[in-house]
């Protein structure tokens, strides 16, 4: 049996298949989106370290692109974007609501992110680096031009 991979080990080995780091947060490797040259921001895909790979994403709805709908909604709405990856065999293992406070005034919450993170484990890190081109890739915040179904 291998010992586990470290996430700094896995940081690297990630950069070395020409990945963009965001930043580590425990046995997490987010990974950044560049959308300028100068600038990069926190792509919502992360990679698992440990054990075994896993592959792992969070899709939302934004309070303020679904005026007066209910949290379960905008939950099914986040859901509904993730449905070709739940299609994958990604399972859902979280759902948070996320207030996005005004920086200038800490008392004024400017909108609210309803999040939810799936996961899928993978045995190496050739399917894992598959997994998190795929995420990349993939839309992850609803609109309200879509529509929630049955």
């Amino acid at each position: 049996m291998n010992p586990p991979v470290t996430a700094l080990e896995l940081k690297k080995q990630l950069i070395a298949r020409g990945f963009e780091v965001y930043r580590t947060i425990g046995n997490q490797v987010l990974l950044a989106e560049r959308v300028r040259d100068n600038l990069i921001m926190d792509a919502n895909v992360a990679a698992v370290a440990g054990e075994t790979f896993a592959a792992r994403a969070s899709y939302r709805a934004q309070q303020a692109d679904f005026h007066g709908v209910a949290e379960s909604e905008l939950f099914a709405h986040a859901r509904q974007v993730a449905t070709d990856t739940l299609g994958r065999g990604y399972r859902e293992v979280d759902r948070t609501v996320v207030p996005i406070v005004d920086p200038s005034d800490r008392t004024r919450t400017l909108d609210t992110w309803y999040e939810v993170t799936v996961e899928l484990a993978v045995g190496t890190i050739d399917e894992l680096e598959a997994e998190l081109r795929y995420l990349l890739s993939s839309e992850k915040i609803a609109s309200d031009s879509r529509s929630v179904t049955g």
